[in-house]
């Protein structure tokens, strides 16, 4: 989807072209725990810290998202980078299967510039089964599905969202394209 909006896209893990690049998203799909060990395996982690906590725009996607919290309780406990107070645990529903797959709507909480001329079009696509509890002041946005749950946060120049914008068509596209006109 990047590539589709006219940027470049480095696939890397070498924290020189992690610390040169304009802009770090952290894709994911899987399980939070293997998730975590590639992360700290592949990623000199204070570089990485360094690198964004010096401003630079990062975007956590689905297990993205769940990693930048503190703990997770996917199939057993698990440290995340801690970057955002949280955890990460088990969507609770009664009437409707896990995990969340399709199309649904995302509530805004909080203005951000992220959802910039957006008007309808708020429908994203989810896989999942967990999601990220956090405080109120982290919550950009919330989902209903049978319960509410936290469907994307924000802590200074970190992002992180539950759904995959790179499979949510005009939405997913208009979310990527405000999220690198940030700098």
């Amino acid at each position: 989807m990047i590539s589709y909006l006219g940027e470049d896209v480095i696939i890397s893990n070498d924290i020189l072209e992690i610390k040169s690049a304009t802009h770090i998203i952290l894709p994911g799909v899987g399980a939070f725990g293997p998730a975590m060990e590639k992360i700290k395996d592949k990623i000199p982690l204070s570089d990485l810290e360094k690198t964004v906590f010096n401003g630079k725009p990062f975007l956590g996607i689905c297990i993205g998202m769940h990693a930048l919290v503190e703990k997770s309780f996917e199939h057993g406990e698990y440290d995340g980078l801690g970057w955002i107070p949280g955890t990460v645990e088990l969507l609770e529903v009664k009437n409707q299967p896990l995990p969340h797959i399709g199309w649904n709507n995302v509530t805004l909480k909080k203005k951000s510039d992220l959802f910039n001329d957006f008007e309808d079009i708020n429908d994203f696509y989810f896989v999942h089964s967990y999601v990220v509890k956090t405080e109120q002041e982290y919550i950009l946005t919330e989902t209903k599905y049978e319960t509410i749950f936290v469907s994307s946060i924000r802590k200074d120049n970190i992002y992180g969202v539950q759904y995959h914008p790179e499979k949510s068509q005009k939405a997913g596209m208009l979310f990527l394209k405000n999220f690198l006109k940030f700098i």
